[in-house]
């Protein structure tokens, strides 16, 4: 692991650490009360969500083009983060809409096209497990179907009918409650790249294995 990594992991759970303490600084939102600061992980995650499918699209994209295993195994690792922040998105939302909205579900653009995504993600992950030979082509292909959901997602809202605040809320946030906001970004997108560098070095370790059972073979 480059030198970088284990600060920056102490750094990581420092600020993970500190995130309860962070979020309890910040008011209370008028009609939700405490429910509210679910609000603090779920959108963070949601953004890890969102760069994780890019990544893996731009990896699969390269991947295609290039036949290059480096992009293959880059765009695996953010596969897997997408399926996991994904999923805490999906966990977190609806946690929050029960309060918010008055129910735990409903099938807008954006909360649909998410669902989508994590359910991409996931076939991504199953067909690189399960698909045998070739199977990395086919499962780059379907990661583009991924990340063009991605801008859909995010101007969803904007254009469309839907329970979800505009795009346009979170820039306009009081200090009081943007400043835990980005602090909670900061913490997640710290932790996803430190994951995304832990697994894409898992997968270079495997390869560098295989290369080595191959050549034993010879």
């Amino acid at each position: 692991m480059p030198k970088w990594f284990q600060p920056a992991a102490i750094v990581c759970a420092a600020m993970f650490a500190a995130t309860p303490f962070v979020i309890a600084s910040a008011p209370f939102e008028s009609t939700m009360g405490l429910v509210f600061k679910i609000f603090f992980y779920h959108m963070p995650s949601a953004w890890m969500f969102l760069l994780g499918g890019i990544v893996c699209g731009v990896a699969s994209v390269r991947y295609l083009f290039s036949s290059d295993a480096r992009h293959d195994r880059t765009a695996w690792a953010a596969a897997e983060l997408t399926v996991l922040f994904g999923l805490l998105t999906l966990v977190t939302g609806p946690l929050w809409a029960r309060k918010a909205w008055g129910t735990w579900w409903v099938w807008d653009v954006r909360v649909t096209a998410s669902l989508v995504s994590w359910m991409i993600a996931v076939a991504y992950l199953l067909l690189r497990r399960y698909g045998g030979p070739g199977s990395e082509k086919l499962a780059a292909g379907l990661a583009l179907f991924g990340m063009a959901n991605v801008p859909f997602i995010y101007i969803s809202v904007n254009y469309w009918r839907t329970i979800h605040p505009a795009t346009s809320v979170v820039p306009t946030l009081p200090v009081s409650m943007g400043g835990p906001l980005w602090f909670c970004v900061a913490s997640f997108l710290l932790l996803f790249v430190l994951l995304f560098k832990m697994r894409v070095r898992l997968e270079e370790q495997r390869a560098r294995l295989d290369a080595v059972y191959l050549s034993l073979d010879e």
